[in-house]
């Protein structure tokens, strides 16, 4: 049984297939990993396409976990569309995103202190 921080009794279903997913997803990135050091050091082109091939099957299992989070789990639609697929720097996505929510804010929709104390 894959290793619960928690008492996996105590824990609910959906929560032990979320982790399931998670856990499944950190195996297949893993063996992405794998895969790819061994193409590196093979010497026989036959055996590195064959190793490229079995890491390209990996990679499929990871995106179709990806998008199962995506579907199932709060937090991951959000972070997803803000990352994947920008031509943007990477380190600059989520500035750009920030800067683009200021942008629309209106003057009352701030979380600030006076907001708090009724000054907006």
């Amino acid at each position: 049984m894959s290793e619960y921080h928690e008492s996996w009794q105590a824990l609910d279903t959906r929560t032990r297939d979320l982790h399931r997913a998670l856990q499944s997803l950190q195996e297949e990135l893993e063996a992405v990993d794998w895969y790819q050091q061994r193409i590196a050091v093979a010497d026989d082109p036959e055996l590195q396409q064959i190793l490229a091939h079995n890491r390209d099957e990996e990679i499929e299992h990871a995106a179709m976990l990806l998008e199962w989070l995506r579907r199932h789990m709060d937090g991951w639609q959000g972070e997803l569309e803000t990352y994947l697929f920008s031509d943007a720097p990477i380190t600059e996505v989520e500035e750009d995103e920030d800067r683009d929510t200021e942008a629309t804010a209106t003057p009352h929709s701030s979380l600030g202190i006076g907001a708090l104390k009724g000054d907006t």
